[in-house]
């Protein structure tokens, strides 16, 4: 259970990730948001007298009948989505060898992509896991429901703090009935994860936030040292002076990270890389205006 401190100083962190949010969404990112999604589909607007070029297959029979001359159907796109952010909350995600950690990213992310959203009318909902489902909030809206749900990816503690991204990947298939906007934040340091998130995409719009730290990509020279597994509680005694040792290590991250590359890239799913030592705005921009080019497209 939190004490009144560590509450305090969750709810400050909250306040500060809202304002920076808001700026942030303010300044640049609302708009890139817009023109990076599509809304459900079409809704009718009006008639108008048809021209040269446009579509026979909306000429509406009726009307034109009754005006002696050819008119067609107007429709304007449904706007309102439901973006439901996936957040990892497992026991990597609390690792951070610079000043925020794993999780404090993605709940920055998080922010920045619900007032975004928010702002374009759409809801926001949220399911937080680890090794399961831990909490899942259906998509809604308001401020205040937003801030909600950045409590809730900062304040979560899995009872087991390994990770499932199949588990969360059914769990929001099996749950989220009309077709939704997912982003999954994560580190995707779990198995299996293809065919979970194949099946995801299959029936919404997915796109992936990999989380990273710089130290994860490369083992620092730093003598002797007890290596902990956040996730399994289990500790390895590993020389880091060892050439060898370090060698592999890197190789051994760099297959991990291609490997998720490569799923993602498979499933049609685009993909932001964000850490813990830059700045994730720029990232997420690249992110949405490669949306934007394939909607326009």
């Amino acid at each position: 259970m939190l004490t009144d401190a560590q509450i305090e100083e969750m709810m400050s962190r909250v306040r500060k990730l809202e304002l920076k949010a808001r700026r942030l969404v303010r300044e640049s990112f609302s708009g890139e948001y817009h023109s990076s999604f599509k809304g459900q589909g079409l809704d009718f607007d009006d008639f108008r007298e048809y021209q040269h070029g446009d579509e026979v297959r909306f000429i509406d029979w009726n009307v034109t009948a009754r005006m002696n001359q050819p008119f067609i159907r107007k429709f304007r796109e449904e706007r309102e989505l439901a973006l439901v952010l996936a957040v990892d909350v497992s026991g990597s995600a609390d690792y951070g060898s610079e000043s925020l950690s794993k999780r404090e990213v993605m709940a920055e992310a998080a922010a920045v992509l619900g007032f975004s959203a928010l702002q374009n009318g759409d809801k926001v909902g949220l399911l937080v896991f680890a090794n399961e489902p831990i909490l899942f909030v259906p998509p809604g809206k308001g401020t205040r429901h937003l801030l909600r749900l950045v409590r809730e990816i900062l304040i979560a503690r899995p009872n087991q703090p390994g990770t499932s991204v199949a588990a969360a990947c059914d769990f929001l298939v099996r749950t989220l009935r009309r077709k939704s906007l997912v982003f999954m934040i994560s580190d995707f340091q779990s198995h299996p994860i293809e065919k979970p998130l194949a099946k995801l995409a299959r029936k919404h719009e997915t796109l992936a936030l990999r989380v990273s730290d710089p130290l994860e990509a490369e083992l620092p020279r730093a003598g002797r040292v007890v290596m902990i597994d956040p996730e399994t509680g289990l500790g390895l005694h590993v020389n880091t002076n060892s050439a060898r040792i370090r060698e592999e290590y890197a190789r051994r991250t760099r297959e991990q990270h291609e490997y998720v590359a490569a799923v993602l890239k498979k499933n049609g799913i685009d993909t932001a890389e964000l850490n813990t030592r830059t700045d994730s705005l720029p990232a997420l921009h690249k992110l949405l205006k490669k949306r934007s080019r394939k909607r326009t497209a």
